[in-house]
């Protein structure tokens, strides 16, 4: 008899339960990202423009959200961060293609290529295909709370340690 009860009541918090979800019209999950999106600088020619990305179900209590883009395949010990966006309002689900620099109650963190906002991916020649991680983290407060010029890597472990939920899509890419 127990066995009876406890399939439905799986399947109702199962099918009950929203997870926040990222999409993109310009990036897709494991394909690799067109040159629009590639740096300008250290080697490559890319336009250096950030993509468009959505999300959708973020969870009660959602105050604000965040964005990063992440190569864990960097040959640096400590991958290479791209782009961190913070204290986007809670109200949007939405930003862009090229929003980078451009939206009102958004901070934007220095990337490693050492400046603030979007910075396109650029393994070095030679290297392969890297894995570009887009996150949108949903956050309990309006503002990240961060000490004056964080790390990247604190930043990271804030996100992590305080994000009510995230959702990821990867991308790839390989210079030519």
């Amino acid at each position: 008899m127990k066995k009876t009860l406890l399939i439905p009541l799986i399947t109702a918090i199962s099918f009950g339960s929203h997870a926040l979800t990222l999409t993109s019209n310009d990036i897709q999950e494991g394909t690799r990202m067109a040159d629009t999106f590639a740096f300008q600088g250290f080697g490559c020619t890319g336009d250096n423009v950030s993509p468009q990305l959505q999300w959708k179900d973020a969870p009660q209590g959602t105050k604000s959200f965040a964005i990063t883009a992440y190569d864990p395949d960097a040959p640096t010990g400590s991958g290479w961060w791209h782009w961190v966006a913070l204290d986007i309002p809670a109200s949007q689900n939405s930003v862009d293609r090229g929003a980078s620099g451009k939206l009102d109650g958004m901070r934007e963190m220095n990337n490693d290529y050492g400046v603030a906002g979007f910075g396109g991916a650029c393994p070095p020649k030679g290297h392969g295909m890297h894995r570009y991680q887009f996150t949108v983290w949903a956050l309990p407060t309006e503002k990240l709370e961060l000490p004056s010029n964080p790390s990247n890597a604190l930043i990271g472990y804030m996100l992590n340690a305080s994000a009510l939920d995230s959702a990821k899509l990867t991308a790839t890419y390989v210079s030519e």
